[in-house]
Parts: structure tokens; C-alpha cells; sequence
């Protein structure tokens, strides 16, 4: 079968990609307002943009053309954080995708603890063994949208936290005690499954 995107609703649209583009790592971005108030939100459309310097990229859907409450306090205060999610904390992640008012504290919410970044004004997840401290470096709405489109958000990572039993020598990731979790289509996540290797020439 063949598809033109101009031809088919958002929706469909939504569903080969979500069950194409496949499996998502999911960053849990953790923001605040200018009332002090916490927020924290999973985004799958994310991933690295480069390392020299370090950047990663998400963006945020803007569903019937309304911003979320992280898109808005991202534009306001330029911070963020990254707070990777293991499968430990899978239920509380789930929790956060919920809309909920602005004036509510998804780490009350969810029962997750907030503790202080070094380099930025939005908290960190305690629970979350990864966290990236993210500044804005640029965003941009996408164009010609029939609901509200997206809104890309690149940010610089300005500090990382990485517990102990996250590293092995020379900097690597210790897959065995990391154990995240990714998003594939609808209701559905994975897990770090069987592991290979393929050497480069």
C-alpha cells in the first residue's frame, strides 16, 4: 500500500509513524513556571543531536493548537531537565502523560521526589538514575498543520548526572543495572531485549 500524506487524517498519519518508527526512547522533561510550580512530562519524539558540543532534541505535539504546560515553561525560563526512565519507574512516567492543570505538581502527583539540578531551575527526578540539565538553544513550530503540529525543541546539555552503578570503565553505560524503557505504538513499551554486535571496517 502506498500513502500520501496530504490525503490522510492526522490520525492515521499518527499510527504508521508511532508503529514505524519504532522503538522511541522517552524523555521524562522535567520544567517549572514562574510560580515556582513543577512540572514533568514524557516526550518519545527524542533523541541525541550531537556530541560537540552535547544537544538532544524533543518535540511536543500541540494538540487542537495548544501548547503543554513544558512547551510554555520551556519558552518562558529556557531550562529544562532529562530524567531518563527505567523500567522501575514505568507506572509514574504513564501517570505524567495525563492533562492535568497547570497549577499541579506532577512530582506530588505521581509520588516522585524532586531534587535540585546544578546548572538550571527545573528539579530533577530522584528516582531516574540519568539527568540530563538542558538549556534552549532553539525551537520551531512546524508548518502547514491541520490540528496544532508540533513545536521541536533543541536544548545544550550544560551538566549530567549519572549514578555509580550506571558506568563501567572508560565511560560506558552498564546496560545490565540502566535497564530503560522505550515506546513503541499505542498502550505498548519495550525493554532492552537481546543485545548484538556488528564491528564497522
Amino acid at each position: 500500500m502506498e500513502f500520501n500524506p496530504d490525503d490522510l487524517e492526522t490520525k492515521a498519519i499518527y499510527k504508521l509513524l508511532t508503529g514505524t518508527i519504532i522503538p522511541r526512547p522517552i524523555a521524562w522533561v522535567s520544567t517549572v513556571d514562574d510560580n515556582g510550580i513543577n512540572n514533568l512530562a514524557p516526550f518519545s519524539y527524542f533523541n541525541m543531536v550531537g556530541d560537540d558540543p552535547p544537544h538532544i532534541m524533543f518535540s511536543t505535539r500541540r494538540d487542537a493548537n495548544s501548547n503543554k504546560d513544558t512547551l510554555n515553561n520551556i519558552l518562558v525560563n529556557k531550562q529544562f531537565v532529562v530524567n531518563m526512565v527505567t523500567e522501575s519507574l514505568t507506572e509514574q512516567m504513564n501517570a505524567t502523560a495525563q492533562s492535568v492543570p497547570s497549577d499541579i505538581d506532577e512530582f506530588d502527583l505521581v509520588g516522585v521526589t524532586p531534587i535540585p539540578s546544578v546548572a538550571v531551575k527545573p528539579m530533577r527526578v530522584k528516582e531516574s538514575p540519568i539527568h540530563l540539565e538542558c538549556e534552549l538553544v532553539h525551537h520551531y513550530f512546524l508548518e502547514n498543520h491541520k490540528q496544532g503540529g508540533a513545536c521541536i525543541i533543541i536544548g545544550r546539555i550544560v551538566h549530567m548526572h549519572f549514578e555509580d552503578n550506571m558506568l563501567l570503565e572508560d565511560y560506558k553505560i552498564n546496560m545490565e543495572t540502566y535497564k530503560p524503557i522505550s515506546r513503541l505504538a499505542g498502550s505498548n513499551y519495550s525493554k532492552i531485549g537481546e543485545i548484538f554486535s556488528v564491528k564497522r571496517n
